[in-house]
């Protein structure tokens, strides 16, 4: 007997090519609409930023390097505009007070 196959053999869904990772981590990106204004968003696993980290504006924490997060820009944005988020945070930003307090020592990044 051979052992039980876990993954489908493929053909379950044509318009996807093997070897993409749509809706994980490092894969494609999406446009969102928030606040008026489209926003483009993209998962990054985290692993090509060793040694970086981010400040995420939903939670005014930082996203150590190796952690996976989104990135998200304004369509008309630059790449000074590109803003790094915690998935849950991102997801959760319409919930969210439009006013972040911080502590008197805390950085401004």
């Amino acid at each position: 007997m051979s052992p039980r196959r876990n993954r489908p053999r493929g053909g379950d869904r044509p318009d996807e090519h093997p070897g993409t990772a749509i809706g994980r981590y490092g894969g494609g990106g999406a446009a969102e609409s928030w606040q008026g204004e489209e926003w483009s968003v993209r998962p990054v696993s985290g692993a090509s930023a060793q040694g970086k980290r981010y400040r995420c504006p939903g939670c005014d924490q930082e996203i150590p390097s190796g952690v996976p997060h989104l990135v998200a820009w304004p369509e008309f944005g630059g790449i000074e505009d590109r803003r790094h988020w915690h998935k849950a945070c991102w997801n959760a930003k319409d919930r969210r007070t439009t006013r972040v307090q911080r502590s008197r020592n805390a950085p401004r990044h």
